[in-house]
């Protein structure tokens, strides 16, 4: 908490406090040892402070001292309740009670609310708002309306209320004689009977809203002679014959809101000329209208028609006297006016709910033709009520703006051309300005829409430097999940650029999400997929990565993944893992995630999953941990053999992404010897040569790479030859546009035909008794062939012969230069498969000697991740003498030739370092 004095605060009512003279002797002995002691605040601004908080955190610090629960108990501070974002059910509602005897407004949510409302006992309430009503029942409903008589605003929507009839509206009318505003939406059917009950017991009633009903009685609304607003938005199976015919009679009807509903032309000027009272008209995205390119307003001077087709602004200026208010400030104008016109006051105020919720509406159904609408006036017209004085205005705008600019929630795709508009309209200012109120229905849903705005570049970088990263890190903190589960996907989209992910680390954002698994580890899924994907994207960075892991999110991580049952959160943690696993290189935290208890075991169990995202994360995350030695021997451990070759066997169909990691996983882990025999025992040979003739680049380079580590063992290399491995790595030698794929599948074949599979071969076959029938001498032409003119593709003939003549270092500089694979420097080599590349220099296949002083020559090369790892095994085992006899040999290619001594050269250099 921050000290925040206030000198004078205008409160709604007097406040008379209990006076405690031990607090006071404490205050002054606070004060005289030049301690502040926030008990010694004055009085209003305690009443300030508390009255920007929701009523959870506003009870916690009425416990803190006697003096702050008399303030905290005082009846200005509890005249409206939000209770939407919390848990709020009989026991809570009894522990309010005692708080809400002055209780007018409340805010309620879902229908475990609705039914608990009652247990408030606050009979004085006049106005009740709830959204999520769909189970909401007559039998719920009707018990608020009998205990809270005085009751002057009922409001439930914008989502539909399926189970409630024209029942229930019988008895608000029986219950509540003062009600003068009645918005519900989605009734099936609202019947002559309870309309007429609305018209009989409810005289002040001056603004009905049925809403997005299935059917509503046109004859029984034009007995309400009270209505001055009314609103049949989204409203099917309207006779509007019957409409234009009865309700112009209605003598007071001054605003009518016809918006998505079929009306036509016809009754559109009828209504407009006839009905004597009327000033707007509302009909947005109302398509027979819409249709009618001829339509004009004829005899209708005076009022205001509202539609897609019209200028809304220009039209809401027309209503002012004064010709200033224009322009897309007309709102803001009227708002900031001296002079007030009640009358008009109400009719804006009104304008500004249905605009809000028809706006929300179109958003939500995106229909198809609404481009210029949105980026001419609805993108304004929303930034415009985001100012609105209601606060469910306000909300409901900045729904839009996340609604809007969305095209593909599943692929997180928006419109950049829409949200590009927000951003030029000052939009990105607005939305923070909001998330920085204290009101948290309008945090959550301007940090929905920073969140979804934020997937354009352009905006993301427009909200980094209007503030909003710190913005968003320190909702990300808030006891609200709703807030905090949309602060958390905003520094998700924002993190995805990499020019953000140092700032959101720097405003804290990386404990805040780490914390947020922890807090809401239970029913908040939406808030976890969040917070795992936001982290996700920051372990990609080294140095974030480090912060992730400073701040328990490996522990957090392996939480997750373990325990959570949800795919979309399951799908984040494996990828965070993943990324956090990437960085084995320049920091400990592959190793450290492969020692969090049970993390191996549960990426393991994730790859049976059965959606393919949290099985591709999970193969994605068991193939980086697999760089790790002791990770490598665990995840075998821990079933991963057998659960890998299984997803490989089974992803035939699958995307490129999951082949790949799926071939990956089986490449780091096939690095041991014993796992390379367990892989080829458990049949992964088969599904690694179907991934080896994947169209895809990198689903193929994988997997050739899967097949070199397992040829090395001489059964392995038989299954592959059997299983027909030898025309896949054979065609991915010679027309794979990728070289490492080439490369590793020539030295895969070279492996198999360098002589041990010819011994082994000898004495049984790979598959203990199932042999399959192979010409082992037509496999070894094909495969020697194509390894040969793989080698000569990076031979120059005449560069070569020079070379071979001088020596030179330029000539074996410029050679090595054009031989090399700059990703083969990645590649780490064991002793035993450096012993066997020298081993084949001694080879009487002059193609197996070029093969393997071409690997060499890569795996030596200056600045190569492992060079010097290499350098210090081939020193080791005298691999230099081998090296000056190929070099010498008179009878040996140029290729060999001069591969070996280039491999000198670099060892030469390698021995000047002081690792060496």
């Amino acid at each position: 908490m921050t000290r925040r004095v206030r000198r004078k605060v205008a409160t709604k009512a007097k406040v008379a406090l209990p006076c405690y003279p031990e607090v006071e002797n404490e205050v002054l002995g606070s004060e005289r040892n030049g301690v502040v002691d926030w008990t010694s605040l004055p009085y209003d601004s305690v009443i300030q402070l508390f009255s920007s908080l929701n009523y959870r955190d506003r009870a916690s610090l009425s416990s803190t001292c006697r003096t702050w629960r008399g303030l905290g108990a005082s009846p200005c501070l509890w005249s409206s309740l939000d209770i939407r974002a919390h848990k709020f059910d009989a026991a809570m509602a009894g522990t309010l009670a005692s708080r809400c005897a002055s209780l007018q407004k409340l805010r309620f949510r879902g229908a475990e609310s609705a039914d608990s409302i009652m247990y408030l006992q606050a009979r004085n309430l006049n106005d009740i708002s709830g959204d999520y009503c769909r189970k909401v029942t007559d039998a719920t409903l009707s018990v608020i309306v009998a205990r809270h008589e005085e009751l002057q605003s009922l409001q439930l929507g914008p989502d539909f209320c399926e189970r409630i009839t024209g029942d229930a509206i019988k008895a608000i009318a029986f219950c509540c004689p003062k009600l003068k505003k009645l918005r519900l939406s989605g009734i099936r059917d609202v019947h002559g009977d309870a309309i007429n009950a609305l018209a009989k017991h409810c005289p002040d009633l001056a603004d009905v809203g049925f809403l997005d009903c299935l059917h509503v009685d046109e004859g029984a609304l034009g007995n309400v002679v009270s209505v001055r607003f009314l609103s049949v938005a989204g409203t099917s199976n309207m006779k509007w014959g019957v409409v234009s015919h009865l309700w112009h009679k209605l003598p007071k009807l001054t605003g009518l809101d016809v918006s998505r509903t079929d009306i036509g032309p016809s009754a559109v000027s009828r209504l407009l000329s006839s009905t004597q009272s009327l000033k707007v008209l509302c009909a947005l995205n109302c398509s027979v209208l819409e249709e009618d390119a001829g339509f004009s307003l004829g005899k209708s001077k005076g009022k205001l028609l509202l539609a897609l087709f019209t200028d809304i602004f220009k039209g809401l200026a027309s209503l002012f006297v004064d010709s200033t208010k224009n322009g897309k400030n007309v709102f803001l104008e009227w708002r900031n006016s001296k002079t007030k016109d009640r009358n008009m006051d109400d009719i804006v105020t009104w304008l500004e709910w249905i605009l809000s919720h028809t706006l929300l509406r179109i958003a939500e159904s995106n229909p198809q033709g609404m481009d210029e609408f949105w980026l001419k006036q609805g993108a304004a017209l929303l930034l415009s009520l985001m100012q609105s004085s209601q606060e469910d205005v306000q909300e409901r705008a900045a729904t839009g703006l996340a609604t809007f600019v969305v095209i593909d929630d599943d692929n997180a795709s928006i419109d950049c051309g829409r949200a590009e508009a927000v951003m030029r309209d000052g939009g990105i200012h607005l939305l923070l300005d909001l998330a920085k109120s204290w009101r948290e229905g309008l945090q959550s849903e301007s940090a929905k829409a920073i969140a979804n705005l934020s997937v354009n570049a352009n905006v993301a970088k427009a909200v980094a430097e209007e503030g909003g990263i710190n913005i968003l890190a320190g909702l990300a903190k808030s006891m609200n999940r709703l807030v905090a589960e949309e602060a958390a996907g905003g520094l998700w989209n924002l993190s995805v650029g990499e020019e953000h992910k140092s700032a959101i680390a720097e405003a804290g954002g990386v404990k805040a999400l780490v914390d947020l698994i922890f807090k809401w580890s239970s029913g908040g899924d939406g808030v976890l997929e969040r917070a795992a994907g936001a982290l996700a994207n920051l372990a990609a960075d080294d140095k974030c990565s480090l912060e992730v892991a400073l701040a328990g999110g490996v522990r957090a991580l392996v939480f997750l993944a373990r325990n959570c049952k949800f795919e979309g959160v399951q799908e984040q943690a494996a990828r965070a893992l993943a990324n956090l696993a990437a960085h084995g290189d320049s920091n400990n935290n592959n190793a450290a995630v492969g020692l969090e208890a049970g993390a191996l075991e549960a990426l393991v169990q994730l790859t049976r999953s059965p959606h393919e995202g949290v099985r591709q994360e999970a193969a994605g995350a068991l193939w980086n941990l697999s760089f790790d030695d002791r990770n490598r021997e665990s995840i075998a451990s821990a079933g991963g053999v057998e659960a890998l070759v299984a997803l490989a066997q089974s992803c035939s169909n699958a995307s490129p992404g999951l082949q790949e990691r799926a071939a990956g996983a089986l490449w780091g882990l096939s690095v041991s010897e014993a796992n390379s025999i367990a892989i080829g025992r458990e049949g992964g040979v088969p599904p690694l040569i179907a991934l080896a003739r994947s169209e895809a680049e990198d689903v193929h380079e994988t997997a050739a790479g899967a097949l070199w580590n397992l040829a090395f063992n001489p059964a392995n290399a038989l299954r592959i030859v059997e299983e027909g491995g030898v025309s896949a790595l054979v065609h991915l030698c010679s027309s794979s546009v990728s070289k490492m794929a080439r490369f590793m599948a020539a030295l895969a074949l070279a492996y198999m035909f360098d002589g041990r599979m010819d011994e082994f071969a000898l004495t049984g076959s790979s598959s203990e008794g199932n042999s399959k029938s192979v010409n082992l001498h037509d496999a070894r032409s094909a495969a020697l062939k194509k390894i040969h003119d793989f080698v000569r593709t990076f031979s120059d003939r005449h560069t070569f012969s020079t070379t071979t003549a001088s020596s030179a270092p330029a000539a074996l500089a410029l050679v090595t230069e054009r031989a090399r694979i700059q990703e083969a420097g990645h590649l780490r080599c064991s002793g035993a498969e450096i012993g066997r590349f020298i081993n084949m220099l001694k080879n009487p296949c002059t193609t197996l000697k070029a093969c393997a002083a071409f690997a060499l020559l890569q795996f030596t090369i200056p600045g190569g991740r492992h060079a010097m790892h290499h350098a210090g095994l081939m020193q080791t085992i005298g691999a230099p003498r081998t090296l000056r006899t190929a070099a010498a040999s008179a009878t040996a290619p140029f290729e060999v030739k001069t591969f070996s001594r280039i491999v000198l050269r670099n060892l030469e250099h390698h021995l000047k370092e002081p690792s060496i």
